[in-house]
């Protein structure tokens, strides 16, 4: 089997998830990932015995890399020019530059939702979409959150027809590990609508949305509320139908003991799953609720990890591995154990 060849550049929260996630695929290659410093995430990436190659974006802390022992591979023109395509997962602004030198080698990427949308040709989600990324030089994944809703209004409208969603989302502030957002106990609440509606409008046109949107202080995950109409009426049987068929989509109850985000996390920590990740979202059964045409449902985001499959379908897009979306997001899951 010839294997496509692929690069990450940034090993952050995302990053060192996709490398992982990459490393899986067995009709893919990770030549290597790219980063700047010895964060720690890189000198964890040393001690585990550097089962990737590491390439620096420039030579600034070259000499703090040599006084580690940590090797490096090469530059980052080195990892782009050696790849079919490239996932960045650099800090946001950060990949519009790094464009310029994929341009220049030719290379596809892949740009995740932390980057503004004109970066890409295409707004990808794996199963609302993938057709439009078939193809593509350029792809920008959706949002975690974003990613989430998707998938649970992808899965109903798929059998009910959805006209409408509407969105409150309680948003965690900070991944575990983050101090830049400070030390707080209070609520925020953003300006109706939220991105994530207007994003979900322009991955599915024929969909109105609108979101209320409020940041708290937690780390391990979003618990997002969603209100769809459909065409017909719905009912809780219906919809847990469509959602228990999602492979993507975990459906949980609070009296098997998930009481919320804290339950997701520690349930994917005793799964033995690498840095507690669920790459499913969570769907509360006892959380929906049928009303006529309308149905609502509450769902866990865990934010870490979410987006890596439907990244990994984008490669399969964009370097027309796959020109089928069931069949394409089907290795995807079987790579990566995705199973009911």
């Amino acid at each position: 089997m010839k294997k496509v060849k692929v690069g990450i550049a940034g090993y952050g929260t995302i990053g060192q998830r996709l490398a992982d996630g990459v490393a899986l695929q067995e009709d893919m290659e990770l030549v290597g990932v790219a980063d700047l410093a010895p964060t720690l995430s890189i000198r964890a990436l040393f001690e585990k015995g550097m089962p990737y190659d590491l390439y620096l974006v420039n030579d600034s802390h070259l000499e703090e890399f040599k006084a580690l022992g940590i090797p490096v591979a090469g530059s980052f023109e080195d990892l782009v020019s050696n790849v079919d395509i490239m996932l960045d997962a650099a800090p946001g602004g950060i990949g519009i530059k790094n464009k310029e030198v994929y341009k220049k080698h030719g290379v596809k990427a892949i740009f995740q939702g932390g980057e503004k949308s004109d970066v890409a040709d295409v707004f990808f989600h794996g199963y609302a979409n993938y057709s439009a990324g078939l193809g593509a030089d350029y792809l920008k994944l959706t949002s975690c959150n974003t990613t989430g809703i998707i998938r649970a209004v992808d899965a109903l409208d798929r059998d009910f027809g959805i006209t409408r969603v509407a969105l409150t989302i309680v948003r965690r502030v900070a991944d575990p590990g983050d101090y830049h957002r400070g030390l707080t106990n209070a609520l925020e609440l953003e300006k109706a609508p939220s991105h994530q509606a207007l994003d979900l409008m322009e991955i599915m046109p024929h969909i109105s949305a609108t979101g209320i949107l409020i940041h708290t202080p937690v780390t391990h995950g979003h618990m997002i509320t969603v209100l769809a109409s459909s065409t017909q009426k719905l009912t809780k049987d219906d919809v847990l139908k469509s959602f228990n068929k999602h492979p993507r989509i975990r459906v949980v109850s609070k009296d098997e003991g998930f009481l919320g985000n804290a339950s997701f996390f520690k349930y994917a920590r005793d799964l033995g799953k690498p840095r507690g990740d669920l790459y499913e979202i969570g769907v509360w059964s006892d959380s929906i609720v049928e009303s006529g045409n309308d149905i609502m449902f509450a769902m866990y985001i865990p934010q870490e990890s979410i987006t890596i499959p439907e990244t990994i379908d984008g490669i399969r897009a964009a370097l027309l591995m796959e020109e089928n979306q069931a069949e394409a997001t089907s290795l995807t899951n079987s790579y990566l154990k995705i199973t009911k």
